[in-house]
Parts: structure tokens; C-alpha cells; sequence
């Protein structure tokens, strides 16, 4: 028969406690049990509510969804109340309410409402193990700047790291406004509000998300439950970064106690002079000299000074810069189709590009290359002779050949250059190119005699 287990000694401020029926080693004393009616049979004694103000841009949203608030309290047997002209929430118990912390749960629940949290997640905090923490933020930082970019620090880029602040510490984040609201466990609401405090202190979110990983890891190490893991979480040293020194540094002068010396008034001055005592004339004579000794002491305009241009009266108003004349100057050809597309309202094209400006260049290279050499030889003048001191003797006794005259059939050559016959494709460019020119002559033509019938009606 085995001996009976010795019991631990008893406190000696024990000796005369009673024992009560929880002191039992196998109950666990942090377990949550369900809430149940039998517990508290009757009505409460006294009325207890809790009223909240909700802000203008969350009255559409409430209204819609204060249905499903409305039933979701009645089950608890909880009262509630949207007053939408003062812009409150308000809870409180009734008689069917047997739940003592049941109206703290809907006081939480219309603030998380009134903090922007959607509908189905703020009914999470009617369960047992679910709690709230409200953090105020907007205190924190003084620079509203700095305020708004540490906030989106803690959100991070596309809530990356508000989410992986959710999924370390098992609770229900939103960034709202000047207010942080999170629902979760305790531990991890504590584990929260430590990060968004740190934040707020210009300390990254990212450090603390890390300690907390590396907690995680160590907590699923049963040997080391009960040991101390400072050990094992990193030191994050604090850098001092320098600000940048101003442009321009003081000097500091040595301290005196008295103001400095008064400075002498125009009166003053005028008395030490002697001036003040002269009569009227020669002060006035004095301000003259002074105004012209001004005037030789300023230095000279620059040269680079554009002169003043003159107005222009109208009775001596310019010619017509518009009319071209053609007579008097040249116009190119760009210029002068840039004129006559300005006079018939046509657009000016498009930019050309690089490559179609090259291939452009080209043709115009090849049509004029084709012209100058349908020029030459379309040219009846025979080449000049060359002198007899450099003709060998072969070619004196040669006699010389008579200068046959140019005909479409026939044509002689010169030595290196390229005669167009009236099928090729240079003929063709060449005759594209005279065609061109004679077609430019005829719009200059056109111009004079345009510009001149306006000169005589402006005479008339």
C-alpha cells in the first residue's frame, strides 16, 4: 500500500485561514467561462450607461449599420440609442441585463464604431476574450509634418507593416486619423501599444518587429519558457545624425552690461559742421553742392544697358511688316512657303523625324547632283581648248575635231561625270527639280505683284 503524499507545510499567516472550495490545484484560475444567466438571476439595482460622440463623416455609415448593432445588444439584453442631431451613441442596461461587464463590452463597442472599425469586426468585442485599446497619437509630435510621415511609417508602403504587426501580435490594427484603435488579446495589445508609442518617438516600427519574431521563436522552446531572453534579443544603438551648420556663424562679442553709445542726429551734426548756425541761402546753396557731388558719384550705367525703345505714335506707324518684298530681299524657300501657308490658314506639319529627315537630305542630294549634271550637259559651249605648251606632240598632229552641237540622241560624255539619259531615274529627278524651281519663281511673282496693288491703295 502506498504511503499517503505529505502535505506542504501551511504560512504562518495561513495558520488560520479556512480553506475555500477554489483552492483546488486543478482548477485554472486564468480560464474565461462563458457568462450564464443562473448566475445572476434578478435585475440589477441601478441603471448604468455610456453615451459617445461619433464624427460627422461616419453618421451615413452608422445609420446603415445601426440595425445590426441594435440586435446584436438586444440579445445581451443591452439598450441602445443613435441620436443623430447631437451626433451620440449611447448604452445602457435594462432590466433583462444579467451580464455585470456585458455594458462595459457595448461602451467598447460604440467607440471602436465611432473610430472608423467596420461593423462585423467591432461585434468581436461582445466575446469573453476579446479587448480594445483606443491609442491617442495625435499629442505625440508637435510638427504636424513629422506627424503625418512617422504615422505613414507605421503603416507602412501598401500596409505592409501595419500587417505584419497584426499577424505577431494577434490583434485587429487601424490608423485613423489622430487615434490608433486595436482589438485583440491583452499581451498582444500591450505589445501594440508599445510599438505605436516607439513610433511616434521617431524609433522605426521595424525594430520592434523584430524583437517580437525573435519572442515568438523563442516561446516554442519549452527549455527556455522560465529563463531571461535579453540574451537573445538584438541592442539597438541610438545614432546622434549631425544637423547641418548654418551658412553663416556669429561671431559672439563679449558681454557689456551698458547699451551702445546714442548716434549723433541730423541736428547734431549740423551743429558740430557749423551749418546750423548759417543763414537760409547758404544752406540751400549747401544742399545744391551736395546733390551734385551725389550725382558725380554714381557709378555709370553698363554698356551691356539695352537702349529705351520709343513709342511708337501711331500717325508714324512702320510699314506693313507682313507684306514681303521680294524685289528688295531675298526669301528663302522655307520662308516664303512658311508666308503663304500662314495667308491660307493651313497648319504647319508635324516635326519630321531623324530618319525621315536623313532619307530627305539624301533625295535632295541625289536631285540636285541630277540637276547640276543634266545643267552640264544640256550646255552647247564646247570645252575650253587646252593650251599648246601642255598638248603632246601626238595631239598637235592630230587635227583638231569639229564641236558637234548637242542632241537628245547623241551625247559625249565628259571624263567622271554621269550624263542622265531620258529614261533614268536622275532625268526624271532633275526634271522634278526644275519644275520646283520654276514653280517657287512663279509664287515670288505672285508676292511683288500682291505687294505692290497694296502699296498703291495705301498711297490713295
Amino acid at each position: 500500500m502506498a504511503a499517503p503524499a505529505e502535505e506542504p507545510p501551511k504560512k504562518k499567516q495561513r495558520n488560520y485561514r479556512r480553506d475555500k472550495p477554489w483552492d483546488n490545484p486543478d482548477i485554472d484560475h486564468w480560464k474565461l467561462e462563458e457568462w450564464k444567466d443562473e448566475y445572476s438571476p434578478g435585475a440589477f439595482v441601478e441603471e448604468s450607461s455610456f453615451a459617445t460622440l461619433f464624427p460627422k463623416y461616419r453618421e451615413k455609415y452608422i445609420r446603415e449599420a445601426w440595425p445590426i448593432v441594435t440586435r446584436a445588444l438586444g440579445k445581451c439584453g443591452v439598450a441602445c440609442e443613435l441620436n443623430l442631431i447631437e451626433g451620440s451613441m449611447t448604452v445602457r442596461t435594462t432590466r433583462k441585463t444579467s451580464d455585470p461587464y456585458i455594458i462595459l463590452k457595448a461602451r467598447d463597442l460604440i467607440k471602436l464604431l465611432a473610430r472608423s472599425i467596420p461593423v462585423a469586426q467591432a461585434l468581436k468585442i461582445l466575446d469573453d476574450g476579446m479587448h480594445c485599446d483606443v491609442i491617442k497619437i495625435g499629442g505625440l509630435v508637435r510638427n504636424r509634418d513629422r506627424f503625418v510621415r512617422r504615422r505613414q511609417r507605421l503603416v507602412g508602403p501598401d500596409g505592409q507593416t501595419l500587417k505584419a504587426l497584426e499577424l505577431l501580435t494577434e490583434c485587429y490594427v487601424l490608423v485613423q486619423g489622430n487615434t490608433v484603435a486595436a482589438m485583440g488579446s491583452i499581451k498582444g495589445l500591450k505589445a501594440v501599444r508599445k510599438v505605436v508609442e516607439d513610433c511616434m518617438k521617431n524609433v522605426h516600427p521595424i525594430y520592434n518587429i523584430k524583437i517580437l519574431m525573435i519572442k515568438r521563436e523563442l516561446a516554442k522552446d519549452p527549455a527556455l519558457a522560465n529563463e531571461d531572453w535579453s540574451r537573445f534579443l538584438p541592442k539597438f544603438a541610438s545614432k546622434n545624425v549631425p544637423t547641418k551648420k548654418p551658412l553663416k556663424v556669429r561671431e559672439k562679442k563679449p558681454y557689456t552690461p551698458f547699451p551702445p553709445p546714442q548716434p549723433p542726429s541730423k541736428i547734431d551734426l549740423q551743429i558740430a559742421s557749423g551749418e546750423y548756425f548759417a543763414p537760409e541761402v547758404a544752406k540751400q546753396q549747401g544742399a545744391k553742392d551736395d546733390a551734385k557731388r551725389a550725382a558725380n558719384e554714381l557709378p555709370p550705367p553698363p554698356s551691356d544697358a539695352k537702349p529705351k525703345k520709343k513709342r511708337e505714335r501711331p500717325h508714324k506707324r512702320k510699314k506693313d511688316q507682313s507684306v514681303v518684298d521680294v524685289e528688295q530681299s531675298e526669301v528663302s524657300a522655307d520662308e516664303l512657303a512658311a508666308k503663304i501657308r500662314e495667308r491660307a490658314g493651313v497648319e504647319a506639319p508635324k516635326p519630321e523625324s531623324k530618319k525621315k529627315k536623313r532619307k530627305r537630305e539624301q533625295r535632295e542630294a541625289v536631285e540636285r547632283a541630277a540637276a547640276e549634271a543634266a545643267a552640264a550637259a544640256l550646255t552647247t559651249e564646247p570645252p575650253p581648248p587646252l593650251p599648246s605648251a601642255l598638248l603632246s606632240p601626238e595631239d598637235k598632229a592630230a587635227k583638231p575635231k569639229k564641236h558637234v552641237s548637242w542632241s537628245p540622241d547623241v551625247v559625249e560624255p565628259r571624263p567622271g561625270l554621269a550624263v542622265p539619259h531620258g529614261r533614268g531615274p536622275a532625268f526624271k529627278a532633275a526634271q522634278k527639280a526644275a519644275k520646283r524651281v520654276a514653280k517657287l519663281q512663279k509664287q515670288k511673282q505672285k508676292l511683288a505683284k500682291k505687294a505692290k496693288k497694296k502699296k498703291k491703295k495705301s498711297k490713295r
